[in-house]
């Protein structure tokens, strides 16, 4: 199991904006073949070194997370997200 894991700090924070990235990036479900599981949440904490919004994919394998990195419905998901934040972090790992 491969898990990929993302976290987002939006140019402008408002629970709406929030709610907009969680929205894009959930809707990958069902229309990316090679995603197994995923899960999208809002920081509740708004601590200075908190990130707005976190991303958890699962993916069978390593060349699965490769599909989904090259898939078209999440290319179009990740130029919404570079509109949006000015800043993510990425940590991927196998289990």
């Amino acid at each position: 199991m491969v898990t990929h894991i993302v976290f987002f700090r939006l140019h402008e924070y408002s629970l709406e904006n929030a709610r907009a990235l969680q929205a894009r990036l959930a809707s990958m479900e069902g229309n990316v073949p090679s995603l197994r599981q995923i899960e999208v949440g809002i920081d509740f904490d708004r601590a200075e070194r908190a990130f707005d919004v976190a991303l958890l994919t699962r993916f069978d394998a390593k060349a699965d997370l490769d599909a989904y990195q090259n898939d078209p419905f999440h290319r179009d998901v990740i130029a919404y997200v570079r509109s949006v934040c000015k800043q993510t972090a990425v940590v991927d790992y196998e289990s």
